[in-house]
């Protein structure tokens, strides 16, 4: 499996990006799906994931508290792609965003582990001006 992710920028604090995890070799439908981010001089974090399924629901999709309720993430199957709409973006949501991936079944206390992960995508670099 490999995973190419895409779509980061320079936008304005409140400003909206979406990013994308293309992948290949295996389907999105197979896949739990997660991107994390890394801003210089800290830690990689878990920012959301999306487990596996033909669907993102409420059921199957987690958000850190930092960006719940402004972050989205979605699958398109047609795509084979899974994005992660950002608005209402902060300065301090500048960082590397890498999409990461796995064929287990994550569940709540695993997900934000980036040692789960078996395939990542190079990152896609988001700053937020203020």
């Amino acid at each position: 499996v490999q995973l190419q992710a895409f779509g980061g920028g320079l936008v304005q604090t409140g400003g909206s990006l979406r990013l994308s995890c293309l992948a290949t070799g295996d389907t999105v439908e197979n896949l739990a799906i997660a991107w994390f981010r890394q801003a210089p001089g800290k830690e990689r974090e878990w920012v959301s994931c999306v487990g596996r399924g033909v669907r993102s629901t409420a059921g199957n999709t987690g958000y850190a508290a930092h960006v719940k309720g402004r972050f989205t993430i979605s699958k398109d199957n047609a795509m084979n792609t899974v994005y992660l709409q950002m608005n209402s973006l902060k300065p301090e949501d500048t960082a590397d965003y890498y999409c990461a991936a796995t064929s287990s079944n994550l569940i709540v206390t695993s997900r934000g582990n980036p040692n789960n992960y078996d395939y990542w995508g190079q990152g896609t670099e988001v700053t937020v001006s203020s």
